[in-house]
Order: structure tokens, then C-alpha cells, then sequence
């Protein structure tokens, strides 16, 4: 079929199937590590980018009126066009990624070469989190492997129990008379404290309440401050549970957590590029500066980013090292997984309006900064609102004949499949599947509404703005609706299916032009991500008293004065599963030698060729096991992310 613009079916998807035949045959071989390989692959990206978006502008728009046709093409337009400049920045930084490990291997001989190793001062950040968060979090820093540290629980709750907990472990507890300026305000009291005692820190190691660090936190990050105009050492924030998406579409063991995106793939591309940034728990601060800038920022919510921006104004880089040396507990529902997001947008937006904006020439930002902050600041204002539109605008035409977008679908083929075909495949292929199209878009979705607000608030609205700390390990052993997010999904959902009903059933009178197909096809992949995000507004019980972590090697059983050994599967604080039969009934005591573990435990449950025991309740037990595996080789990551393993787990989520 030929169309008015002499282009056939046939020669419309040429260009997309040439990228989806190259990205299948030479993508997987080229090393995405190799940064002369990252920049080709994404000027060929940008070039379908900007090939589509100069499309959008120059042949789409509706005819110039005041029309409703031309002023939602117009605002639509607008914001896509920021939401692409803001993506081919964010690709253009990716052309570069660093890996610091070697790096710090090279420092360590100096480090351990120092007759005394820096002085580095622990402070673990509270406001209202339980015993056994805190519990594991303070077991976790008094077993870190460096000589020279010392411990702070800064306590914002003013709990009398907590401070008992401390001398009870022998740790150092600051109070403050109120809770001004959230989290900043408590390190800053901290500080404040640690400036009055003999000797004073060089450096300030911060971690959230719920962040439990590895032995190595502080020998790694402090190797790579001897170059001494590194002001900040940033690592990655791993989680020991699963987030929302992941535990309410099933995905834990097949697709990792949302920040994985951002700490494996944008921030080590940030920091080659001198731009990494503080993003607050499991950092290393040297002490001087942040001294000098008066201590942490309190004109945002977000001050650990804005703490980046002040030291780098005075001379203090911030660099990033990503391996896992701590791990914490991700938003455990959606409802605070969705705050965490708008709380970060707003930060940012508040940054933006700050001495330390990036239209700021007097500040003493670099350029390179100047241009991140523009990205991010694209990132939130346009990338959700785009978003939010593109649930609409669809819709708007099939209902009501509001017609944003106007083109004919070879036109559309021609210029959208190449597009999406390049981004996707040099997004999937730098990322190594951490961003997915049907993934990234859900978790845009969800957020949407609220960071929109957020960006509105923070734009027009005061500049104080309360801090509202993420709820950690609450009780989550009943199912739980999240009715508001649930009510606005579904009345997209209904929108997007009245457009449908009425434009292809209802409506006989009405004639359809190619913009019905294009629309009904943007309809129904709207329809499956909305489908998702009601899924994942349904949240699923979670009864395990523990985290589990997958477990290897052998762990024998001793019984009696026999002892036998059995590949371990998966263990927690509670209890281990191994694989094999029993070696005696249900509820036989029995002993558990595992790596450097000795414990007592009895035989709880039977499995088909596996068991589970649960351990002994002792406080020497319960330390033990929280220093083996929280502060050991432990961790929740994913891998190897396959994407027909992604989808299919969608697929049985989507039907149960």
C-alpha cells in the first residue's frame, strides 16, 4: 500500500528493522564497557531521536488556530521536545562509564602505610525506625574492619530505649531538643557535637537507619580520598527486600530493583564525566569542608545532592564507588515508594531555585554540573508530565476528536520505529537489560501524578517544605489496596476504553483516518501498562519474619554425634532451607555448622527432597547471624536479567 506521501508499508519499517537486525547481531558482541563503542552506538540513537522529534515539530503539528486541536498539540509537543532534549543528554553523558575499583586497589598499600589510619566517625541517622531495624543496623557498624572509628546513633525519636540500646553496645547517642530541618538538621546537630571533643573527625561516614554496612565500607572509601581535593565518597544503595514492583508483580528473582538503573549505569557515567553526587546514606564526607560550608544544606529536601553542589563550589569533587558495601531496606510499600520519588523531585526542583541552581553564574559550578542539574531538572518536569499526557492524548481523540498528533501511519512508522527501536536497544544493551521499555514506563506511570505536583509545588509554591522521613519495617502481613492510586488508574483505564468503544463500536457515524489506528495502538499499550500499575497497587502479604538470601557451599547437620553435610539453599536470621532428605523427624534439635556459624537449631519443616531448620533464639546467635549475613557476601542483586524471563513473568502475573 502506498500512501499520499509515496512511501509503502514496506519502506516505512526498513530503517526500524535495520536497527532491531543490528542490535541483534552486533550489539551483544561489542564491549559496552569500551567508551569510543558507547559513543557510536549513541550518536546512532540520537541521530533516529532527533530525525523523529524534528519530524514532531515540523509535520505533525495541527493547523495554527485557537483550536483545541492546536493547543494540545501544541502543549503536547512542547513538553515531548523537552522530555527528548532531556533524554539525549542523559544518553550523551552515558557515552562515558568509570569503574573505580582499581582505583582503590591502588590506594590501599598507602592507606595501610599510614601510622594511623584517618579518624572517621559512624553516624547512623534515626527518626522513628523499630528496634530490629536499628538493632541490625548498629550490630553492622560496630563490625566494620577498620581501626580507627568511632560510632554515633543520632537519635531524632528521643527514645529512651534506643539510648539504652546504645550503652548497651557501647556505642556513642546524640539528642537534640527538636527535630528542625529533618535529617540535615540531625547530621548538622551531630556535627556540631563532634566539633566540641578533643579530637575532631577527618572524615563523616553517614548511614540511614535501615542501612546495614560491610566490613569494608570504610577501608574502600577512605583508599580513594588520597587525592585530597575528593570531598565526598558516594556508593551504591543496595536493598535486602524487594520494592513494590517487584514483589507485587512477581518479579524478585528475575528483574532487580528500580535504583539498579541509576547506580550501576548513570552514576558511574556521571562520575567519569566529574559530575557523581552525593545521595546521602553509606557516604564518606571529609570533615573540613563540609565544615566550612557550614555542614549539611537545609535549603532542600534533598540535601544530600545539594551537599555535592556547595563542596564543588569550593574547590570538592565527589566521587562514586560502586560496589556493595552496605545493604538497606527499599520502600516496602507503594505508597512510600511513590513519596520517596515526589520528596526527590521536589529536592531537586528546590536545588534549582537555590544559590546552587545551575542558571546561578556566580556560584562557581562547573559547566559540566550546570548542564547535570539541567538534565535532572528536565527529567522531572518533563519526563513525567510527557508521561501523563501520553495517557491522555490518545484517548482525547478516539472520545472526543482532539486530534494532537497529526500524520499518516507510514509516515509514523517511518519516523517512531527507528526511534524506539535505537533507544531500546542501546538503553537495554548499556544497561544490560536494568531498563526496560514496559518496566521503565510502569514505574513512570505510578509516580506521575505525584511527581508532577511535586514539580508544581516546588516551582510555585514556598520554598520550605516539610521532609517526610520513608516508612521502614512496618507490619506487612496482610494485603494491602492502595484505593487512591487504585481509583486514579482506573480512570485512566476507563478513559482509555470509552475512546476505544466509542470510536470503533458506538459511533458509526464518525470517519476514521489513519490517526484511529495510531491511536488504538498507543491505546492498548497504555491499557497494559495501566493494567500493571492497578496490579501493583494491589500489595502483597509478606509473612516471612526475616529476609532471605540465597545461600551456597555445604553446611553440616550435626545429630546427635553424626554429622552430615547438605548444599545450602537460602538462609536468614530465622533459619536455613537445605537441600536433601531429612536426617531425623520434624523437631529434632540439631547443630548448624555453616562457614563461621555455630548454631543450635531444630528441623521445622520437611520439603520434597529439602528441609528447613529455624535457629535457637540467643543474643549471641541473632549477632552472629546478622554479622554473617548483612555484613558478609550477602545480597539480593540480580544479575543476569533475561528478558523473556521478565516477560514471562509478567504474563503469569497478568493472568492469575
Amino acid at each position: 500500500m502506498t500512501f499520499a506521501s509515496g512511501t509503502t508499508y514496506w519502506e516505512a519499517l526498513v530503517p526500524g528493522l535495520l536497527i532491531v537486525l543490528l542490535a541483534v547481531t552486533v550489539l551483544p558482541w561489542v564491549n559496552r564497557r569500551n567508551d569510543l563503542a558507547r559513543t557510536v552506538a549513541i550518536a546512532v540513537c540520537l541521530f533516529f531521536t532527533w530525525r523523529y522529534m524534528i519530524w514532531r515539530v515540523t509535520d505533525t503539528l495541527p493547523a495554527m488556530g485557537l483550536t483545541a486541536d492546536f493547543i494540545t498539540g501544541v502543549i503536547f509537543t512542547a513538553v515531548e521536545f523537552a522530555a527528548v532534549f532531556g533524554g539525549s543528554l542523559s544518553l550523551i553523558f552515558l557515552t562515558r562509564t568509570l569503574n573505580r575499583s582499581k582505583e582503590v586497589e591502588a590506594n590501599l598499600p598507602w592507606l595501610k602505610a599510614q601510622s594511623e589510619q584517618p579518624l572517621v566517625d559512624v553516624l547512623i541517622c534515626t527518626a522513628n525506625e523499630d528496634l530490629p531495624i536499628l538493632e541490625r543496623t548498629i550490630i553492622g557498624a560496630l563490625s566494620i574492619d577498620y581501626s580507627n572509628y568511632r560510632l554515633w546513633v543520632c537519635d531524632d525519636g528521643r527514645r529512651p530505649w534506643l539510648q539504652a540500646l546504645c550503652e548497651e553496645f557501647g556505642c556513642g547517642y546524640i539528642i537534640r531538643p527538636d527535630n528542625t530541618d529533618a535529617k540535615a538538621g540531625n547530621i548538622n546537630n551531630a556535627l556540631k557535637h563532634l566539633g566540641t571533643l578533643e579530637e575532631t573527625p577527618d572524615f563523616v561516614c553517614i548511614l540511614d537507619a535501615d542501612f546495614v554496612p560491610k566490613r569494608d565500607l570504610l577501608t574502600r572509601t577512605v583508599a580513594l580520598t588520597k587525592v585530597s581535593d575528593v570531598g565526598v565518597v558516594q556508593t551504591p544503595q543496595h536493598f535486602y527486600n524487594p520494592d513494590p514492583i517487584q514483589t507485587n508483580l512477581s518479579l524478585t528473582r528475575v528483574w532487580p530493583d528500580e535504583q539498579r538503573y541509576f547506580f550501576d549505569v548513570v552514576l558511574p557515567s556521571k562520575d567519569a564525566w566529574g559530575g557523581a553526587f552525593c545521595c546521602g546514606t553509606s557516604s564518606l564526607i571529609r570533615y573540613a569542608p563540609l565544615a566550612k560550608i557550614g555542614g549539611m544544606p537545609t535549603d532542600s529536601v534533598t540535601e544530600d545532592y545539594l551537599l555535592s553542589l556547595r563542596l564543588r563550589e569550593i574547590g570538592f569533587r565527589t566521587v562514586y564507588l560502586n560496589e556493595i558495601l552496605s545493604l538497606g531496606l527499599a520502600p516496602e510499600g507503594l505508597k512510600d515508594y511513590i513519596g520517596q520519588r515526589s520528596r526527590w523531585a521536589l529536592g531537586f526542583i528546590q536545588i534549582c531555585r537555590s544559590s546552587s541552581g545551575p542558571l546561578r553564574l556566580n556560584n562557581g559550578l562547573p559547566f559540566v554540573d550546570r548542564v547535570m542539574l539541567v538534565e535532572t531538572w528536565l527529567h522531572w518536569s518533563a519526563s513525567y508530565l510527557c508521561r501523563l499526557l501520553g495517557l491522555i492524548v490518545p484517548a482525547l481523540y478516539l472520545l472526543l476528536n482532539v486530534q494532537a498528533i497529526f500524520a499518516n501511519v507510514a509516515d509514523a512508522v517511518s519516523y517512531v520505529f527507528p526511534h524506539f527501536a535505537a533507544q531500546i536497544a542501546v538503553t537495554i544493551w548499556i544497561s544490560r537489560g536494568r531498563l526496560l521499555p514496559i518496566l521503565s514506563d510502569l514505574s513512570q506511570v505510578l509516580c506521575a501524578d505525584a511527581i508532577v505536583k511535586s514539580v508544581a509545588i516546588g516551582l510555585f509554591g514556598g520554598k520550605q517544605q516539610k521532609f517526610k522521613v520513608t516508612a521502614k519495617g512496618y507490619d506487612r502481613s496482610s494485603r494491602v489496596v492502595q484505593w487512591p492510586l487504585l481509583r486514579a488508574f482506573l480512570f485512566y483505564l476507563g478513559f482509555t476504553f470509552a475512546g476505544i468503544l466509542w470510536a470503533f463500536v458506538l459511533n458509526d457515524s464518525r470517519s476514521l483516518a489513519d490517526a484511529a489506528g495510531m491511536a488504538l495502538f498507543w491505546s492498548w499499550y497504555n491499557i497494559l501498562i495501566l493494567v500493571l500499575a492497578c496490579l501493583v497497587t494491589v500489595e502483597a502479604s509478606q509473612r516471612r519474619r526475616g529476609e532471605r538470601f540465597k545461600a551456597d557451599g555445604m553446611a553440616q547437620v550435626i545429630v546427635g554425634d553424626r554429622g552430615f553435610d547438605y548444599p545450602a539453599h537460602d538462609i536468614s536470621v530465622s533459619g536455613m532451607r537445605l537441600n536433601g532428605p531429612m536426617p531425623a523427624p520434624v523437631g529434632t534439635k540439631v547443630k548448624i555448622r555453616y562457614e563461621d556459624l555455630a548454631l543450635e537449631a531444630h528441623i521445622a519443616v520437611d520439603y520434597d527432597n529439602a528441609f528447613a531448620v529455624q535457629f535457637a533464639t540467643s543474643p549471641g546467635a541473632r549477632i552472629a547471624l546478622i554479622r554473617h549475613i548483612y555484613c558478609g557476601r550477602f545480597h539480593l542483586h540480580v544479575r543476569d536479567i533475561r528478558p523473556a524471563a521478565v516477560a514471562g513473568a509478567l504474563a503469569s502475573r497478568l493472568l492469575r
